[in-house]
């Protein structure tokens, strides 16, 4: 359940974080919930790094879109 909250952010910040968003089809709070789940994943994970932690996070929702596929170890093609 999403909860109205209210931030105040830089203008700068938020004409950078705007942007990003239409780049990506979001919407500013949208754009704004992304980061925040990266960075609670980050601070999680110190030692991987954020390509790696990004990946993992849409494969995830790719599997959970039933896109994914098993893979099968040490089958080479």
């Amino acid at each position: 359940m999403k909860k109205a909250t209210s931030l105040r952010l830089h203008e700068d910040l938020v004409k950078r974080i705007t942007a990003k968003a239409r780049a990506h089809r979001r919407t500013l709070t949208n754009q704004v919930e992304e980061y925040v789940l990266i960075a609670m994943e980050v601070e999680d994970n110190p030692d991987l790094p954020y390509a790696f932690i990004r990946e993992t996070i849409e494969a995830r929702e790719e599997i959970k879109s039933g896109l994914g596929k098993p893979y099968k170890f040490g089958v080479v093609r």
